[in-house]
């Protein structure tokens, strides 16, 4: 991990400099072309110690960091440090045996916990190690077959189960319809739980000196903190993620903009502590793993503000108010439910507009809902958190 690190830093500044000089990169051969030298060359000549293609896959990924920032999906290549998360890639030659990883190179054979056996040919294998001392194999195979056909363009193929609509909060993490009733689960909160702790540690880190064994020594403790709370994390949105996934056909969610959200400094940490957009990732791969879909309806569409009885829409809606009546019908809403079941209806509408088959349990799709709503997000300042919607 060492070499690879090395290398990434070495190239990327090759990079940097060439661009500097002659206004053009260096691509995937003329890097690779520099190792043999480097391996022959007195100073870096443990770069021998280190299996081949390692160094080659390292060269493979700093081409595509280029190629994905060139292309505006990523940010500039920067170098990386032996105090974060260290990873190697392996693109062939690993074997999976009982108990044991056999990497290819010096490596050898590695003792294992495999949490499940391996199916179809393995292809790429990524090794990390994270900051609290623990390694981890990331496994790709390949498998043959055809993937699960979604119920997407479908007008012949009846889909099964329900259709959720969920609405993502802070004080409650979703609040979950399927048309007959509504749900809700509380935010577990885990880095308020960890919070104090976590405190204690990281002042007993900052104390230390910085290169003394005994802050590399704290550092591993307060990375053990952090790691309990993202595996508690990720343990909640898994198990909530595979109980909605798992009987329904579909799931509604908006297109949250987290990322501006949490330049509201009051609800930063709480917005960042719920993992949202995770929960979606987790949403979006087991419902296409199993034929289902998840459809995401657009950040400026009023949830909270319509009706889900008659369909009309109130002006303001400040976010100290969680229950309201509505004007024209009378109806009492729970804000957030209301906004559930207006997310979920509108996910329907969605699926039929794009022909999509949608069963009994997908409830009746509200009429004209496009004519009576028409929305318009104004631009506003950076920073600013005051968004205004017309009707």
């Amino acid at each position: 991990m060492g070499c690879a690190r090395w290398w990434w830093n070495h190239a990327l500044n090759l990079c940097n400099e060439t661009y500097k000089e002659t206004g053009k990169g260096l691509n995937q051969i003329a890097l690779n072309k520099v190792l043999p030298k480097l391996k022959k060359s007195e100073e870096t000549a443990w770069l021998v110690n280190c299996y081949s293609q390692v160094l080659q896959s390292t060269t493979l990924n700093l081409t595509k960091a280029f190629k994905n920032f060139f292309e505006g999906r990523a940010r500039l290549p920067r170098f990386k440090s032996k105090k974060g998360r260290q990873s190697i890639q392996y693109p062939q030659n690993v074997k999976v045996l009982d108990g044991i990883v056999k990497l290819p190179g010096d490596v050898g054979e590695v003792k294992a916990k495999i949490h499940r056996p391996i199916e179809g040919k393995i292809k790429t294998v990524t090794v990390s190690r994270t900051p609290s001392g623990k390694y981890f194999a990331s496994i790709l195979s390949e498998v043959e077959g055809e993937n699960p056909k979604t119920a997407e363009g479908s007008r012949e193929r009846q889909p099964n189960g329900k259709i959720y609509g969920i609405d993502l909060g802070v004080k409650h993490f979703a609040i979950v319809t399927d048309g007959e009733k509504v749900s809700k689960y509380d935010n577990p909160k885990h880095l308020a739980k960890h919070e104090k702790n976590l405190k204690r540690k990281q002042k007993k880190l900052a104390r230390q000196k910085d290169g003394s064994n005994s802050r590399y020594k704290y550092r591993k403790v307060v990375a053990k903190v952090h790691e309990r709370v993202a595996n508690a994390r990720q343990d909640f949105l898994h198990k909530l993620s595979h109980k909605l996934t798992s009987d329904s056909q579909a799931v509604v969610v908006e297109n949250l903009h987290v990322k501006g959200m949490v330049r509201n400094h009051s609800l930063a940490k709480a917005i960042s502590d719920c993992g949202w957009g995770t929960f979606v990732n987790f949403l979006a791969y087991k419902l296409e793993r199993k034929g289902g879909k998840l459809v995401e309806i657009d950040r400026w569409f009023p949830s909270s503000k319509l009706c889900s009885n008659c369909f009309y829409q109130v002006d303001e809606m400040p976010l100290d108010v969680r229950e309201w009546t509505c004007p024209h019908c009378g109806t009492d809403h729970d804000r957030d439910g209301n906004a559930a079941t207006n997310i979920r209806a509108e996910g329907i509408r969605m699926l039929k507009t794009d022909g999509t088959a949608v069963s009994a349990d997908g409830g009746e799709v509200r009429p004209l809902l496009r004519t009576q709503v028409c929305f318009e997000a104004l631009p506003c300042e950076v920073g600013s958190s005051n968004y205004t919607a017309h009707g």
